[in-house]
């Protein structure tokens, strides 16, 4: 039985089947090539006779030399142009100078036809550029000529209208050529300008004609494509390859390859090696784009200008429309272009901004003018967010966000001198009775409405990101979306209309499943190496889906929470200087929202609800707030109490409640300690105690310091505070200087807090050795202050301790060196009252450093300890050589000058002869002395 298909079914299979033999022959023929390159041997040039080395290469290639060559032809040519019509024009009559400009002219223009007929395309664009500049020269000679008394700039403008539209049509009847349409496009900028700048009747204004000559520039950006299509051709001109879906293949995107000139009556048998591209033309999008920008932009800046010079709201209403215009320009542009629309929506909310806000600002009071362009800008967003397109979406939110972010910014000069104005007070303390106005306080005069609006715009701006917060997703459900089952319409929608990869031979791949293609085997490996030349990105590279970018894009939502939460509390700390509140109303505001930043920051589970970076803003505005506060209340005594007691006992219970980073309650612990201390300073200060009396006071710090801390044992606020306490315990001690006995008690009771901190086990070592250098500083400081210079009496009290501790380690650890238990505290005595003894005339303190030294020198032989025995020997030795040195002087000068080198030289004759002897008794000695401890 035979199964014929229907004829429409049968044709399909047809061309399916000459479709796969196309392609395969394609390949075969790419192959053959290939191998013929290969099996054909290669015949080696001869050697050259005269040079035996080879050549080097030319400087530049031949394509490079031909460009520069027909330039530097079209340059001559065109200074000799303009040379014969600026200087040899006035040697020919009229019939003469246009009969040559004529046909120079038109023979310029003539030949790129020809010229282009025969591939020479380098040579057509030199000649066309001439031509080109020829049609300048007679526009000029036109002018010089026949219309010599029409006015220059309306010539101009008519000339290069002119100019730009015969252009134009050259450039678009010759479109393989690539100088006339650029051309065109950069002379259609003069046109309009220049009759704005003739003033007569009907020109426009300058800004209105360019923003006419921008609109004309997006309508022919948008008109053309982002650059030329590249054309194939056939190396012998014979015809132009191209690919045509054929009607049967293209349900399995299949395409046949065809020739308009194919005489030999099969389609695509044209040798690959014989095909070549021509290089695309440059596109017109650039250029208009460029245009566009620099006209549109100089006419927003004239609006702009305009519109901020208005003195009432009618007188703005003119550059209002203009900006208005400009930005239904900018929208147009971002609507029909996708890659463009991010800039050009955002100049479009600029420009509606500055419009609206022009007409607001000259509506309302001095001062009220940013608040009117900030009203303007949160209108935007409620627009964008309620009925918006999505791809106008984000440049219209970028130019409202940019508007927020210059307003916030010209309030944060107020906000720094609200928080830093009290210190220019300083030098009036506890002087005035009912304390400064908050104004008053800034120490700057400031004009008043600029001060009244300044909350509003901070608050409005952070209404506006707080909202902005609640819209933005997560991060999380960023890519819990994006990491989704769902496809995204978008991703489909490229998929679907995406064409296939051409295979290497030129011709589409054939779908899996076909005749000749092997089964589908999943996704197949990207290749190594770079991609191919016009492959598409997806292909080749890692996917740039949501996910990726989830990961590395900023958590928006976190900064706006965070933002919000600053610009917040600080529109409220800038209400009083804004309305110019009393000096109590001040300063509870200011303690009330230290107080409310202080529980953001001591509550990080409902402060994370906001953002991740809340809790370290709320610190630090708490911080600014407590120091700016208790500046300002310096200026009365009762402020100064209540405000320093208040944020004491705030500071403190927040780093005892906070639940926090430990950070976090270190931080609060030290400024709660530092407050502490600030108070007991101000009530030695009410109490007018003299520094060295105030110094007592303080200690009370450090000791209720070390008090508190042994409590909470290894608390996070324990370390925190007792390094503040300890600083507070130095400004003590710089305090007590002036007065030798109360520093020396004042040392002492700071030795006797440092003690009492040394009981406990994990501040023993840190602690002990400071409570020991603080009682030793206290007995100098006061034997210093009863003129006591007797060394002994400073020393003893190092050396007795030291001693003592050695003594302790000796028995714990009776492997310890006699060095480091003895050393350093006998060192601290003997050394000094060795010094002083060499330069005492008196009997009394060699003997007793002498008897010190043997009996030293005695225990440390009879106990075997090196220390003791070879720092009293010396000790004594020298102590005696002192002593005996006055004798000593006076026996050698009696005895004869002979005599000491006779008993030098028997000292060395016996020396010499036991010196065996000797040199075993330094041996053994050393031995002996090394066993020691």
């Amino acid at each position: 039985m035979e199964n014929v298909p229907p004829p429409a079914e049968e044709l399909a299979i047809l061309d399916r089947e000459l479709v796969r033999l196309d392609a395969r022959r394609a390949q075969l023929l790419a192959r053959r090539a290939w191998l013929l390159t290969v099996v054909q041997p290669r015949v080696a040039p001869p050697p050259p006779a005269a040079r035996p080395f080879a050549a080097p290469p030319p400087d530049a290639a031949p394509r490079s030399v031909q460009n520069l060559l027909l330039t530097l032809g079209g340059i001559l040519l065109t200074i000799a142009a303009i040379a014969f019509t600026l200087v040899s024009w006035g040697h020919l009559g009229i019939g003469g100078r246009s009969a040559v400009l004529g046909a120079v002219t038109v023979a310029a223009l003539a030949a790129p036809v020809a010229l282009l007929r025969r591939t020479l395309a380098s040579t057509a664009e030199s000649l066309a550029g001439l031509g080109l500049v020829l049609m300048v020269l007679d526009a000029y000679a036109l002018h010089r000529v026949a219309l010599a008394e029409t006015g220059g700039l309306a010539y101009a403008a008519v000339a290069s209208a002119v100019l730009a539209a015969l252009w134009a049509a050259y450039g678009l009847s010759l479109d393989r050529l690539r100088i006339p349409l650029p051309v065109a496009v950069l002379t259609a900028q003069l046109p309009l300008p220049l009759w704005s700048l003739t003033a007569g009747p009907g020109a426009p204004p300058m800004e209105w004609a360019l923003l006419a000559t921008a609109s004309l520039d997006v309508a022919v950006a948008l008109r053309t494509p982002a650059r030329g299509c590249p054309v194939d051709q056939a190396g012998s001109g014979s015809g132009v390859m191209r690919l045509r879906i054929q009607d049967g293949g293209g349900r399995h995107g299949g395409a046949m390859p065809t020739d308009d000139n194919a005489g030999d009556g099969v389609a695509g048998r044209r040798e690959p090696s014989m095909i070549h591209r021509t290089p695309p033309k440059p596109g017109l999008r650039p250029f208009a784009a460029t245009g566009a920008a620099v006209t549109g932009g100089w006419a927003l800046l004239i609006g702009c200008a305009q519109s901020v010079t208005a003195d009432t709201p009618l007188d703005a209403l003119a550059p209002a429309g203009l900006l208005l215009a400009a930005a239904g320009v900018a929208l147009f542009a971002a609507w029909r272009s996708p890659s463009a629309a991010m800039p050009c929506s955002a100049v479009a909310g600029l420009a509606t901004i500055a419009a609206l806000g022009a007409v607001a600002r000259a509506g309302v009071p001095e001062g009220w003018s940013v608040l009117g362009y900030l009203l303007c800008a949160v209108g935007l967003l409620v627009l964008v967010r309620t009925g918006s397109p999505r791809q106008l979406r984000q440049g219209l939110t970028a130019a409202a966000g940019a508007v927020h972010a210059l307003a916030a910014l010209l309030m944060l000069p107020l906000v720094a001198l609200t928080l830093a104005g009290p210190l220019s007070t300083t030098d009036t303390i506890w002087s005035s009775v009912t304390g400064p106005t908050a104004r008053g306080a800034l120490g700057v005069p400031l004009p008043e409405p600029g001060l009244t609006a300044s909350p509003i715009v901070l608050l409005i701006v952070a209404a506006t990101l707080a909202t902005a917060s609640r819209w933005w997703p997560s991060p999380t459900a960023t890519r819990t979306a994006a990491h989704g089952d769902a496809p995204d319409e978008t991703t489909q929608h490229d998929r679907a209309g995406a064409p296939e990869a051409p295979t290497p031979a030129g011709h589409p791949a054939p779908a899996p499943g076909t005749p000749g293609t092997p089964p589908s085997a999943g996704p197949a490996e990207p290749p190594a190496g770079p991609p191919p030349t016009g492959a598409p990105w997806p292909a080749w590279g890692p996917p740039t889906g949501a996910p990726a970018a989830s990961a590395t894009r900023p958590d928006r939502r976190a900064a706006a929470g965070t933002g919000a939460l600053a610009l917040a509390w600080a529109g409220l700390f800038v209400v009083p200087p804004a309305l110019d509140l009393g000096y109590i109303a001040t300063l509870t505001l200011h303690v009330l929202l230290t107080a409310a930043a202080l529980a953001l920051a001591v509550r990080p589970a409902s402060t994370a609800r906001l953002a991740p970076a809340a809790v370290p803003l709320a610190l630090a505005c708490s911080l600014a707030g407590a120091g700016s506060v208790t500046v300002l209340s310096l200026a009365t005594r009762p402020a100064t109490f209540t405000v320093l007691g208040t944020l004491t006992a705030a500071l403190a219970a927040a780093a005892f409640a906070a639940r926090g980073p430990r950070a976090v309650q270190a931080v609060l612990a030290g400024t709660a300690t530092g407050f502490a201390t600030a108070l007991l300073g101000a009530v030695a200060a009410a109490a007018e105690l003299p520094p060295h009396r105030a110094a007592l006071l303080i200690l009370a710090v450090p000791a209720a310091v070390a008090l508190l801390a042994a409590g909470p044992g290894r608390h996070p606020v324990a370390l925190p505070m007792e390094l503040t306490g300890a600083a507070a315990g130095l400004v003590a001690v710089v305090l007590a200087a002036g007065d030798g006995p109360t520093l020396a008690l004042v040392l002492a009771l700071g030795g006797v807090i440092a003690a009492g901190t040394a009981v406990r086990a994990e501040r023993r070592p840190a602690a002990g050795y400071l409570a020991a250098a603080l009682f030793v500083l206290a007995t100098w400081v006061r034997l210093y202050a009863s003129d006591v210079t007797t060394p002994e009496a400073y020393t003893l009290p190092v050396t007795l301790p030291a001693l003592a501790v050695g003594a302790l380690r000796r028995r714990r650890d009776p492997e310890t060196s006699s060095w480091t238990a003895y050393g350093p505290g006998l060192a601290a005595t003997l050394l000094p009252s060795l010094v002083a003894a060499w330069g005492d005339d008196h009997w009394l303190r060699p003997l007793l450093l002498g008897l010190a030294a043997l009996a030293l020198t005695l225990t440390g032989a009879r106990l075997r300890l090196q220390a003791l025995l070879v720092l009293g020997g010396t000790v004594l030795a020298l102590d005696a050589l002192h002593e005996l040195a006055p004798y000593v002087v006076q026996v050698v000068g009696a005895l004869p000058r002979w005599l000491p080198p006779a008993l030098a030289g028997l000292l060395l004759l016996a020396v010499g002869a036991t010196y065996e002897q000797r040199l075993r008794d330094a041996r053994r000695l050393r031995d002996t002395l090394g066993r020691m401890r």
